[in-house]
């Protein structure tokens, strides 16, 4: 689902930057980083969440040391695409906790999902007992990634 994209002016931009860097600042720090007074700056903060630009704030967590070292990408292509069958596919995948990004595809394959396992056999396990009970499913292709090279947790300017 496409929506409007929102302008945003230099300082708007600034204060996303500044939030992606640290998102635990205080309301001052960000006000002194971005050289502007704190009441504006708070204000600025709140229509940017208003307007759904800042959508939350989360903590970034270290996917090994939490006990997940394996990153999995699982193309998927369904046998049908049939309302029912896209529909049940994507309920089903929103509830499944292993399963941390799952994009609508163009091209040969449907979906590509990013999965993380904690080892070689817990995703054998779930490929078995969760993957493969999910009704439509035509094919699947996994590869399975052994470095990260970029991982970016900011937008651009």
């Amino acid at each position: 689902m496409l929506m409007k994209t929102i302008k945003l002016d230099k300082i708007d931009k600034l204060i996303v930057q500044a939030l992606q860097r640290d998102g635990r600042q205080t309301n001052q720090q960000l006000a002194q980083s971005i050289n502007l007074s704190p009441s504006p700056c708070l204000r600025r903060v709140k229509r940017l969440e208003d307007q759904g630009i800042i959508a939350g704030y989360t903590a970034v967590i270290d996917q090994l040391a939490y006990g997940y070292p394996l990153t999995v990408f699982i193309r998927i292509t369904l046998e049908r695409h049939d309302t029912a069958t896209v529909n049940g596919f994507e309920q089903r995948v929103l509830n499944i906790d292993e399963i941390m990004d799952c994009y609508l595809m163009t091209g040969q394959r449907d979906y590509l999902l990013r999965v993380v396992a904690a080892s070689l056999e817990a995703y054998e396990t779930f490929v078995r007992q969760v993957i493969h009970n999910i009704p439509g499913i035509g094919s699947i292709d996994t590869s399975f990634a052994y470095g990260v090279v970029k991982h970016a947790r900011s937008y651009p300017e």
